[in-house]
């Protein structure tokens, strides 16, 4: 048995107990750095691996060679229309050496920068090349310093709009509930809507009224005697001048027949002058 077992049965406890404070860091007086797990951690794991860029600082960020060249030349307070391309290109080197042993992928586009400023070097170290027309050689670099001047006026207007207050980073949208009344106001209603209620209303009425049909003695006899005499001491009467439609559609129709029985027994004519002329009736003619 050994002497942590020998000391629990001398003070009467039992040997899982005893196993469980061996089992406690022999920690009293030490704060626990962290708890992994539950447990409270009083240093540093030994095999705790931290990743080399973990802790890495970036001093200054930039978001391209032109940016990268910008900076360079705003701090040195070099003329943008007159670059000092030795000093310039030799502080550019530097940098892309250093991002170079960090971030080969990044480096790439800066590299490309670097080839061209090196190509403008030399193009100022040699004599420039006479002109056909004999106007003066551009300068080597031109080209550069209007790109730079370009990223740089798109540099400042987007500073510009970024310094524009923008919904969700300065100012929410303010929303107010309002809760309404128990008792609803309705709005007032116009005349003209009143006007266009009462034709829909009668509108309807009129496809839904009902039709009362009742017996009404009409003689045909009778409306042929009536057109016989209005057409005596007459030479032509207008076929439309026989009907009268204010006495309704059964009397229109009686006299339509009737027109058409004193046709038939040949006491009127319908004559006509031309085709879709008027329409004329007179008495037969009967020779003496």
């Amino acid at each position: 048995m050994s002497n942590a077992a020998e000391a629990s049965a001398e003070h009467g406890l039992p040997a899982a107990a005893t196993a469980a404070d061996s089992l406690m860091p022999h920690v009293i007086d030490q704060v626990a750095l962290a708890r992994l797990y539950g447990e409270p951690l009083f240093a540093m794991p030994q095999d705790l691996y931290i990743p080399p860029d973990a802790l890495e600082v970036f001093l200054e960020a930039f978001e391209g060679p032109l940016d990268l060249l910008l900076y360079l030349i705003r701090k040195q307070n070099f003329n943008i229309l007159d670059i000092p391309m030795a000093g310039l290109t030799r502080q550019y080197l530097s940098y892309v050496d250093e991002i170079r042993s960090r971030n080969l992928e990044l480096a790439a586009e800066y590299l490309l920068m670097a080839a061209m400023l090196i190509e403008i070097k030399s193009r100022m170290l040699l004599p420039p090349k006479p002109s056909a027309d004999g106007e003066e050689a551009e300068d080597p670099r031109a080209e550069l310093v209007r790109r730079l001047l370009e990223y740089e006026e798109m540099k400042l207007a987007s500073t510009r709009l970024n310094a524009l207050p923008q919904y969700g980073r300065d100012f929410l949208k303010a929303q107010v509930y309002i809760e309404q009344s128990l008792q609803p106001r309705f709005p007032d209603v116009a005349l003209v809507d009143l006007q266009e209620a009462w034709r829909d209303i009668l509108k309807r009425a009129t496809l839904v009224q009902h039709h009362k049909i009742s017996r009404e003695e009409l003689s045909v006899r009778e409306h042929m005697s009536q057109v016989l005499k209005r057409l005596q001491g007459r030479k032509f009467v207008e076929f439309e001048e026989l009907f009268d439609p204010a006495r309704g559609m059964a009397v229109l129709v009686v006299t339509f027949i009737a027109l058409l029985e004193l046709g038939k027994e040949t006491l009127i004519e319908i004559i006509q002058a031309e085709a879709f002329a008027p329409i004329y009736v007179r008495l037969a003619y009967s020779p003496v």
